[in-house]
């Protein structure tokens, strides 16, 4: 709730939404919610999908100009083992961020929730500050996480099938 809440506030700030807008777009997310299904809980995907008042893609275009973000593409990405080990999937899901790879003393995170301050603050507190950032969308997210726990499901009934499956 609370980086739902902080990206409403930055998305307002920076002229991206007006404040009705939000102010609409939380009511609805209210609802969703509570619908138990983790795809669609998101302000981000009530303003960009529902109603329409900001596009991804110019959400991901002012972050890279404004904030010097890199941009990333999930799909078909190889889930190093260490990182899929590793990854707390409800946070994933209550962040909009994925830790994808890691470089030495530095993890590399792809967020759809790049304006939120307590997305950025959770994570970079959970990898001890040592983050790369890099945009993309919410589909990538959820398609990664969908990719990521199947992965994990397969490889915790059957150490033969998780093999297979890579």
């Amino acid at each position: 709730m609370r980086a739902n809440r902080l990206l409403g506030a930055q998305l307002v700030e920076h002229n991206l939404v007006k404040i009705e807008d939000l102010e609409s777009a939380s009511e609805k997310f209210i609802e969703v919610v509570s619908s138990d299904q983790p795809r669609r809980c998101s302000i981000l995907a009530v303003l960009a999908y529902e109603m329409k008042v900001i596009g991804e893609d110019s959400l991901l275009h002012h972050q890279v100009e404004t904030d010097g973000l890199g941009l990333v593409d999930l799909r078909d990405y190889e889930i190093p083992d260490e990182v899929r080990k590793s990854t707390d999937i409800a946070a994933c899901w209550a962040t909009w961020s994925v830790p994808f790879d890691r470089e030495e003393e530095f993890t590399f995170v792809a967020t759809a929730y790049y304006m939120s301050p307590a997305v950025r603050a959770h994570w970079e507190k959970l990898l001890g500050g040592r983050v790369l950032w890099f945009g993309t969308t919410l589909d990538a997210i959820a398609d990664y996480l969908e990719h990521l726990a199947s992965q994990t499901s397969v490889s915790q009934t059957s150490p033969g099938l998780a093999t297979a499956a890579k």
